[in-house]
């Protein structure tokens, strides 16, 4: 048995021979995959095997060939059950796909909108159209072709709604025990947070709202799981966190204590220094070395 978190995002890495775009095939060795650490990157992947997919309050079972659409706001993780698997996936950003045409968010879209269910099983057919397009995708990904960009566009676009003209999976289940699972998925986006990797972008999610909407699951139900299972409050874990943060961005880094306040969503350094001081009960700059 094969156990695989993804993470659903991406860095710009040395691999990277478009920005914003990525495509490659996957095989026996989950190692060969590549690791992403940035979390603004989408996903679209076909895959045969016997799987198990996990959201925050329910999962599908697999066994045969999906087509799988990930959010990188909406945590899951992938365990493959079968020993042979192979398929093909590319990542890419919303620039990227949404580079000449700004009518929807790909928030908006039926397959990766919040609360979609977008794994589709696909037939043979289906199985040999798409694995077909990815295959023109990693032809062209190695070439120099001056419209690239457009093309591979244009592949994704095909897959997506070729897609949508199918009917999603209907073999989701429910947990049995939703609140473990919602808490270890909330942990795990809790934790994808980190660590801060610039001062320009503050961080995304900073309060129970905005972990349960992430999650699909209503505040007081993401509130009453955590607790239930840690002994904590929500606000806890998130704060303990961004405390944690803030230490290590003021010993190891020569940030100004502004731009860490900033970084870790805070609006005006004085908001910054009071949080710090009523939680560690010292002032943000004791820290400098």
């Amino acid at each position: 048995m094969n156990n695989q978190t993804e993470t659903q995002s991406c860095d710009f890495s040395s691999d990277l021979k478009m920005k914003g775009f990525k495509v490659y095939p996957i095989n026996g060795d989950f190692s060969k995959v590549p690791v992403y650490s940035r979390r603004d990157f989408y996903k679209i992947c076909i895959n045969t095997s016997k799987s198990i997919i996990q959201y925050a309050d329910r999962g599908i079972e697999t066994d045969g060939t999906i087509l799988f659409f990930g959010n990188p706001i909406i945590p899951y993780s992938w365990e493959t059950v079968s020993e042979n698997y192979e398929g093909y996936a590319c990542v890419f950003t919303e620039e990227f796909l949404k580079a000449k045409d700004r009518s929807e968010t790909l928030h908006e879209s039926p397959l990766f909108k919040i609360g979609g269910t977008p794994i589709f099983s696909l037939n043979a057919e289906q199985k040999l159209f798409v694995d077909s397009l990815f295959q023109k995708m990693i032809k062209e990904y190695e070439t120099d072709y001056v419209f690239k960009d457009d093309l591979m566009r244009s592949y994704v676009n095909l897959i997506i709604h070729e897609s949508m003209k199918m009917q999603p999976s209907e073999n989701f289940f429910k947990h049995k025990n939703a609140s473990s699972r919602i808490t270890s998925l909330f942990l795990e986006l809790l934790e994808r947070q980190f660590p801060i990797e610039t001062k320009n972008e503050p961080l995304a999610l900073k309060t129970p709202q905005d972990y349960a909407q992430s999650l699909a699951v209503h505040v007081n139900h993401l509130n009453r799981s955590v607790k239930e299972v840690t002994g904590k409050p929500t606000t806890a874990h998130i704060t303990e966190r961004i405390i944690n943060e803030a230490k290590a961005l003021l010993q190891h880094t020569d940030w100004s204590i502004s731009d860490i306040g900033y970084s870790l969503g805070f609006e005006y350094p004085s908001y910054f220094n009071n949080y710090f001081k009523r939680l560690t009960g010292t002032v943000p700059k004791s820290l400098r070395m």
